[in-house]
């Protein structure tokens, strides 16, 4: 009698509660080893879960809208042939925490990955041979991308004195964040900004005309953004003495990286090696992508047109920051979101002031729903709707699909090298940022969530130090995460869905803008400021800011669950005024109760 086989969510860096998007087989399916079943959506990417062995689906525990865990089953597989046993589970996403308590007033340190040590085991691939030709360029580093994680790695490398080579695939260094990704949307952001500041200048006594949007000075402007940061970058590495290889490089053997450009191959041979190869936009299967009206965040950066209608696939931060983005600018706006809030991984409370302004400035949201079908015509881009509430089928001039983005560990030939990649393309580290192979290290996008910028460059500084002998390992307790919509949302550490779910006693002091007289000023009233606390130790341990410029003020929350603050050391730390920032401050005081700026009748 054939085994019957349980498949279960692998490592997914620690995240709970994930959301089932999307079913990839049904029952009666025969299905190969590591294909993947279903798909899974966290804040800041899209994951498949891969089978763990091969056969025959008999039954699926899940359907879409169910939230799983690590060790959640999944699926009952059927395996083919007598006395087949299940595979042991590789890690799908060694990931980053957000910053998970550990108990009372205690907080989790991020881990950039799960250590190789703990994590389940898995077969090394077998290194392949060197390959005997003659390096065209030889050194000590070389670093894999030249993104934000890149550059300062190699940067920080060459400090210290390694001999280092970059190679970058873009033109100009800064990787998918400076040319076409961070850096061009919030040059774009502030432009929206200004639009809708001055619509809104007439509240207060100023009136102007409708704006005249000029798409090509509108590139321009952008250009020039990405381009002073990107020549400042050459600038840096020619003073460092770090070479620069242009082209896509991929592993011949542990100590050779084949670089493919414009002009040729190039053999680069080293002795230590940093991969940050990062990571790309997900393309959902089923649209029609061969179509430029349907396009990815780096499409949708191109500005090619002001479409008179677009749908945003996706309702997270990159969605929404284009939505904002293309609104200003004058489109109609429909987002589509599968689950069941817009940016997923913040609380409810810091998203409901974006979406009611969404609301009023005539942006469509549609959650719980899927785009189902999709299909090019010369009319326009033909989509179908599932969930609850669907719209009708609509016809729309653009769309942008925004639903995460995935690793590049499977595109690099890491499997030359030894380097063992997860089964989703992350790469597993340990707290050094080695990988398997002691002499090659990774970081950022590769080696897991949450995919940002201001992880990978401290990822890359700690690799470089490490690399050069000194003792280093990763010990950040948490990382802000922020969406630049309009008003922003910014949160750190632990949420209080997270507390909830996990039984975490906490207190959550909360200050609204509509008592800061900053706020008011701008008139920005929307927006608060919440700071959480452990109840026994009174120490923060998360907090959350929606409002303008939110992203700008987060970082105070950061520092101080790095520091261990309690709520009275935030509280009696003496902010200016009239701020933004003093309203971290009278979070705290809410909290301990001895806010003068608002009434809040005493507890009987």
């Amino acid at each position: 009698m054939a085994a019957q086989i349980e498949v279960k969510v692998p490592d997914i860096g620690g995240y709970d509660d994930v959301p089932v998007i999307e079913l990839l087989v049904a029952v009666g399916d025969r299905v190969e080893k590591d294909q993947g079943l279903m798909t899974l959506e966290s804040d800041k990417a899209t994951m498949e879960v891969p089978s763990s062995a091969a056969g025959i689906v008999r039954e699926l525990r899940v359907k879409v809208g169910d939230k799983v865990s690590e060790g959640s089953v999944i699926a009952v597989l059927k395996a083919e042939g007598e006395g087949a046993a299940p595979a042991a589970p590789q890690a799908a996403a060694p990931a980053t925490s957000q910053g998970e308590a550990k108990g009372y007033g205690d907080t989790k340190q991020a881990s950039p990955a799960a250590s190789t040590a703990s994590a389940p085991a898995a077969t090394s691939p077998t290194p392949a041979a060197s390959s005997g030709r003659k390096a065209d360029v030889e050194c000590r580093m070389l670093v894999l991308g030249a993104g934000p994680g890149g550059y300062t790695a190699a940067f920080r490398a060459a400090d210290l004195g390694l001999d280092t080579v970059l190679v970058e695939r873009y033109a100009s260094l800064g990787g998918v964040c400076l040319n076409v990704g961070c850096i061009p949307s919030k040059a774009l952001l502030h432009a929206a900004a200004v639009i809708d500041e001055a619509q809104h200048a007439k509240d207060y006594g100023i009136s102007f005309g409708q704006p005249a949007i000029e798409l090509d000075a509108l590139r321009t402007y952008k250009e020039k953004v990405v381009g002073q940061l990107t020549k400042g970058l050459a600038g840096m590495a020619k003073q460092r003495k770090v070479r620069v290889v242009q082209g896509t490089g991929r592993f011949v053997s542990p100590n050779e990286v084949e670089v493919q450009g414009e002009g040729g191959t190039q053999l680069i041979r080293f002795e230590q090696c940093i991969i940050a190869a990062g990571s790309q936009a997900v393309k959902l299967p089923n649209f029609p992508w061969d179509d430029k009206r349907v396009m990815d965040s780096t499409d949708a950066l191109d500005l090619a047109d002001i479409p008179k209608s677009l749908l945003v696939v996706g309702g997270g931060i990159i969605g929404l920051e284009m939505a904002t983005v293309y609104r200003a600018l004058g489109a109609q706006v429909t987002v589509v979101e599968l689950g069941a809030q817009l940016m997923p991984g913040a609380d409810t409370d810091l998203v409901k002031p974006l979406a009611d302004r969404l609301k009023k400035q005539g942006v469509t949201v549609h959650l719980n729903v899927k785009a189902s079908g999709v299909k090019a015509s010369k009319a326009g881009i033909e989509v179908t709707f599932e969930g609850e509430g669907a719209p009708q089928p609509t016809s729309f001039d653009r769309v942008l699909v925004a639903v995460g983005r995935s690793p590049n560990g499977a595109k690099i030939g890491a499997e030359a090298a030894g380097v063992q990649v997860g089964d989703r393309g992350f790469i597993p580290v340990d707290r050094q940022m080695r990988t398997n192979v002691p002499h090659i290290f990774a970081i950022g996008d590769i080696v897991g969530n949450p995919m940002l910028a201001h992880k990978a460059t401290h990822e890359g500084k700690l690799a470089a130090e490490v690399a050069a002998g000194e003792k280093r390992e990763w010990v950040a307790r948490v990382i802000p995460s922020v969406a630049y919509t309009d008003p922003e949302i910014a949160w750190v550490g632990v949420t209080e869905a997270e507390a909830k779910a996990k039984g975490l006693k906490v207190g959550v002091g909360k200050f609204p803008w509509a008592a800061s007289g900053r706020a008011i000023g701008l008139g920005r009233t929307e927006g608060f400021t919440k700071l959480i606390f452990d109840e026994v130790t009174h120490r923060v341990i998360g907090g959350g800011i929606v409002g303008v410029h939110a992203g700008d003020l987060i970082a105070e929350v950061a520092l101080a669950i790095e520091m261990g603050c309690e709520v009275a050391d935030i509280g009696m730390t003496i902010h200016p005024h009239p701020t933004l920032s003093e309203s971290v401050g009278m979070a705290a005081e809410v909290f301990e109760g001895t806010i003068t700026d608002l009434y809040i009748p005493k507890k009987k």
